[in-house]
């Protein structure tokens, strides 16, 4: 009895699944795994040719970025096909490779702090927040650091389109908007024009911690997150999958 109703769960999860997918005429498969040394054992459930996609659960910023820059090298050498990595990190603040560092406060709480080679100034990582590692081959779509942005940047609007709520993007400042509070904070490196790192979407993230911090170098504009803009809280794998719908539009 217990198998049976098992079944029929999982059953009920691929139905809802494919019914959110299909409104768009575009299906995903995410894979998950909870140990990133699980997911490397199996890259060869990826499928060359199209888009993959996996969600990591929280896992450390070092050891996801490890894995980020292995799967970078692989994908430059036609090894491994595009993907892109959704994920949770315990609380840390992340330096751009030119960040200026007096935008992290004295008076930040305790995290870990780390220097990384993306783009963009410091910004925070914790749990609550969605964060995406589109790692994608450019040479096959656009050779464009400024359209791979932007696309990003829509992908993002698109998906919160899909919450009523109205996001946007601020010309020279990269990232996605509700009024005057960013909602979605972005930053990649591009070598040989495959990209890594991503972007960062606050679902309910501890909101204290970017009290520590000038989010993104930006003094007079706000932090907000999906919770206090939806005042309820947000279903992550609903999310994760109307995400990568998105994506399969822009990259196809």
């Amino acid at each position: 009895m217990r198998l049976m109703r098992l079944y029929i769960n999982k059953m009920n999860h691929l139905f809802f699944k494919e019914h959110i997918d299909n409104k768009e005429g575009i299906f995903s498969n995410i894979l998950e795994y909870n140990s990133i040394k699980l997911f490397e054992s199996s890259f060869g459930k990826l499928i060359h040719g199209e888009i993959n996609f996996v969600h990591l659960g929280i896992q450390d910023y070092r050891e996801a970025w490890n894995l980020q820059k292995k799967i970078h090298e692989m994908n430059k050498n036609l090894e491994i096909p595009d993907l892109v990595i959704f994920l949770e990190h315990n609380n840390v603040y992340t330096f751009g490779k030119n960040s200026d560092k007096d935008y992290l406060l004295n008076s930040h709480p305790e995290a870990e702090i780390v220097q990384s080679d993306r783009g963009g100034q410091v910004t925070y990582h914790g749990p609550g927040q969605l964060v995406g590692y589109p790692i994608i081959n450019l040479n096959n779509y656009k050779k464009s650091v400024s359209w791979f942005m932007r696309s990003l940047e829509n992908i993002i609007i698109e998906t919160l389109k899909g919450y009523s709520l109205n996001a946007f993007s601020k010309k020279g400042m990269p990232g996605v908007w509700i009024e005057d509070e960013k909602i979605c904070a972005m930053g990649v490196r591009i070598s040989r024009w495959v990209t890594m790192h991503g972007f960062a979407l606050n679902i309910n993230p501890d909101m204290k911690y970017f009290d520590g911090i000038i989010p993104c170098g930006i003094m007079d504009l706000g932090v907000t997150s999906l919770n206090e803009q939806l005042n309820r809280k947000v279903d992550k794998n609903q999310l994760i999958e109307s995400i990568a719908v998105q994506f399969k539009k822009v990259f196809i």
